[in-house]
């Protein structure tokens, strides 16, 4: 399966101009034969940890327009939008196939309380899988990354692919490469993070969107710029990698959980 990640900076709070821009992207990437597309972190707005604008449902224009793309150009679409909930909008991501049928929906797990995403965000609780051209794929958004639990949870549902759609900064873009590879190599899974580039008033970021497979070896990478990142997922290869290694076997959930808790029963002096 041939994926694109679309490594680009949009119009800050301009879904309408950024629709419009996403669908030259659209078409670049279904003209070179990927299967699927995906954007970076709430690239039809910019990602703001404290803003409540533009703020819609999913029937809003934002997915509308996505879904209709879909369909026209017959690929798969992974983007994200501010989502309206109650008492306070959630950071959600949304797949919809090449016939513009949604086919999952994830909420930011974790927000980003160092920057206040807390504040006027709500977290969400659930996992989202869904299966195109063979591949199970998994979605995550941005900070997940740095909990190795969620990405263990995926691996337990059979996934062979996070997508994972950012707008991580220039000052800390160390820390991307390392937990991408970290949660591939964990979970003997392909971890596509996708990048936003260029400065935001929140802050400045320097793309380098990648692909590490199960082994945790990048396999595509991308520069500082806006760019369209190709790279293919084979869940063959997955499945081979934990078969011949299998290191899901020698887990212990089990005693984990039994040590957690007896760790909260019985505080370090």
């Amino acid at each position: 399966m041939r994926c694109c990640s679309a490594q680009t900076a949009g119009v800050w709070e301009s879904p309408e101009k950024n629709l419009v821009s996403s669908e030259r992207l659209i078409l670049d990437a279904a003209r070179a034969g990927a299967d699927l597309v995906a954007f970076p972190e709430q690239y039809f707005t910019g990602w703001d940890p404290e803003s409540s604008q533009n703020c819609e449902e999913i029937t809003g224009p934002v997915v509308t327009g996505l879904r209709r793309l879909a369909r026209e150009h017959s690929i798969a679409i992974v983007g994200s939008f501010r989502e309206v909930s109650a008492p306070k909008p959630k950071n959600t991501v949304v797949a919809m196939g090449s016939d513009g049928e949604i086919l999952a929906k994830y909420s930011k797990i974790h927000l980003f309380t160092p920057g206040h995403e807390d504040r006027a965000f709500s977290p969400g609780t659930g996992l989202a899988t869904f299966t195109l051209c063979g591949v199970r794929f998994g979605l995550a958004i941005c900070y997940d990354l740095r909990f190795p639990e969620l990405f263990r949870l995926y691996r337990s549902a059979g996934v062979h692919a996070v997508i994972v759609p950012a707008a991580w900064p220039e000052n800390r873009i160390r820390y991307w490469e390392l937990f991408i590879q970290s949660r591939a190599a964990e979970n003997q899974m392909y971890v596509a993070g996708v990048n936003t580039t260029g400065t935001t008033p929140v802050d400045r970021y320097s793309g380098s969107s990648m692909t590490a497979d199960p082994h945790g070896t990048i396999i595509a990478r991308a520069g500082e710029g806006e760019e369209l990142l190709y790279y293919d997922l084979d869940p063959a290869f997955a499945e081979t990698v934990r078969r011949d290694f299998p290191v899901n076997d020698d887990r212990r959930d089990a005693l984990y959980v039994s040590l957690m808790n007896g760790q909260r029963g019985h505080p370090s002096r």
